[in-house]
């Protein structure tokens, strides 16, 4: 590893703005039940469809 980088080249990451932060959410059982199934059938994790749900929601208000 250097000592010292030289970063007067560097530039701002494009998606810094668009990490994700996990949350503790309280979701209906079935609610789960349905995004887990669905997810299966569309080959996302259920968790990104979720996520994926809600951003709509939010530009759709």
């Amino acid at each position: 590893m250097r000592e010292e980088y030289d970063f007067s080249q560097s530039v701002q990451n494009p998606y810094a703005k668009r990490t994700k932060k996990q949350i503790s959410l309280n979701v209906d059982v079935d609610t789960i039940e349905y995004f887990k199934e669905l997810s299966v059938k569309m080959g996302l994790p259920y968790q990104t469809l979720i996520n994926s749900y809600l951003a709509i929601s939010q530009q759709t208000g």
